[in-house]
């Protein structure tokens, strides 16, 4: 039986009454505690395992070691069987190898010659070195000093079986798939990928190539947003750009709803009279236009169409990046089961020097020189050219800072939101 997770509230976006601007930390605690996952189990191969969202634990079947085993080539014995000072054994006749099990017993007093992966045999529980080892006439001679369990491995010191190996919510790595194999496991309970529908809206919009009249611009925030989401391991839902006409962006959200898990616009996201992604989410009765203290950014146009949650970006591409980063990534990631994950940021010296004004969060778009962290030339918001530039994002509180040449700032990698 396919699992379906219960569908989001029409009012999970809505603000307490009387918040008019809502500070970034706020708005990140709402989104955090109103969302959940909204995408169906299934179970993959491990093969197929790469990037997928864990949906429930993986219990080890088996210990990893299954048994006690030799870390390196060299001749195993029984540490109790020493005398004092240095050892001279017998040699067992036969050998111990990865995937070829010693059979007999090694008695006290003897050793046994033993390859790197080996199951000790019954009486072995100290490898000592073939290095350290000087082997003739059917004995070994080698050095005291070395300590009990030296150079082996302990059944299950890794993982022991009925243990969680991987936990629910976590993003699948190559190494994950190692652990996962190594403990027995062969198929994965996983989460269905997140698809996210991009739409552009605007009649000033025109494809990218194509010829452009006066007054229009090409569509920058398609290919962006369908880049991060692929970043994000989602799978992107392009439904193309739609002119400022009503109707035909209502039968594109019913498209999107169709199609997609989430859905996210660029543009129309305020209130002015050609802003139709609010005016058509406010006719469905489930729209919060969050006026966000944020720069750049403000207008995030939130809401449900036919059960599925729309993030309505700013149209200016570098607002719609940071709101996509800041707020579209962390609450894509509940949706997918992956949890909430706040991006991390380093202290790092400024190479720049600022006075910001007190009342909203500011992200400046830099990068990392010398150990320090340089700032786009320009803050203008229609600065394209800066995102390309741009390693990360300089975070500023929303109180007022004098940030002067040398001062500690807080950094955030891209690399940190994928």
């Amino acid at each position: 039986m396919t699992l379906k997770p219960p569908p989001l509230r029409d009012d999970c976006f809505a603000l307490p009454a009387g918040v008019d601007w809502t500070p970034v930390d706020q708005a990140l605690a709402m989104l955090q505690d109103r969302l959940h996952p909204v995408v169906t189990q299934e179970q993959c191969t491990l093969t197929d395992g790469l990037g997928r969202v864990l949906a429930a634990p993986v219990m080890a079947l088996r210990s990893n070691p299954p048994q006690a085993n030799t870390a390196v080539d060299g001749y195993g014995y029984a540490h109790e069987s020493l005398g004092g000072g240095d050892a001279v054994l017998p040699l067992v006749d036969g050998r111990a190898a990865a995937g070829l099990a010693f059979a007999g017993h090694v008695p006290a007093g003897h050793a046994i010659r033993i390859l790197t992966g080996a199951a000790l045999p019954e009486g072995v529980d100290t490898v000592v070195l073939q290095e350290d080892v000087t082997v003739g006439d059917g004995q070994i001679a080698f050095r005291a000093g070395l300590k009990p369990g030296a150079n082996t491995r302990k059944a299950g010191e890794d993982v022991c079986a009925g243990d969680i190996a991987l936990r629910a919510g976590r993003v699948l790595t190559s190494a994950d798939l190692a652990l996962a194999a190594a403990v027995g496991a062969a198929h994965l309970p996983v989460y269905r990928p997140l698809r996210v529908a991009i739409i552009s809206t605007g009649d000033e919009l025109v494809e990218p190539g194509a010829p452009a009249s006066a007054g229009q611009i090409y569509d920058a925030n398609r290919p962006m947003l369908t880049g991060l989401v692929r970043q994000f391991g989602y799978l992107p839902v392009d439904l193309g750009k739609v002119t400022d006409d009503r109707q035909t962006l209502r039968r594109v959200f019913d498209r999107a709803a169709e199609q997609a898990d989430v859905i996210l616009t660029s543009g129309g996201a305020s209130s002015g009279d050609e802003d139709h992604v609010s005016a058509l989410l406010n006719e469905a009765g489930a729209i919060a236009e969050w006026r966000i203290a944020l720069k750049p950014g403000r207008p995030l146009a939130l809401g449900m169409w036919q059960g599925t949650p729309v993030f309505g970006l700013p149209g200016n591409p570098v607002a719609a990046l940071v709101c996509t980063l800041i707020f579209a990534r962390p609450a894509m990631g509940l949706l997918a089961g992956a949890g909430w994950r706040a991006p991390q940021a380093f202290q790092v010296p400024a190479a720049f020097s600022k006075n910001k004004k007190p009342g909203r969060r500011e992200y400046l778009r830099a990068r990392i020189r010398d150990g320090h962290a340089e700032v786009f030339k320009s803050e203008g918001s229609g600065r394209i050219s800066g995102l390309s530039w741009a390693e990360g994002l300089v975070e500023m509180a929303d109180a007022g800072q004098e940030i002067k040449v040398g001062d500690f700032v807080s950094f955030i990698p891209f690399g940190s939101f994928t």
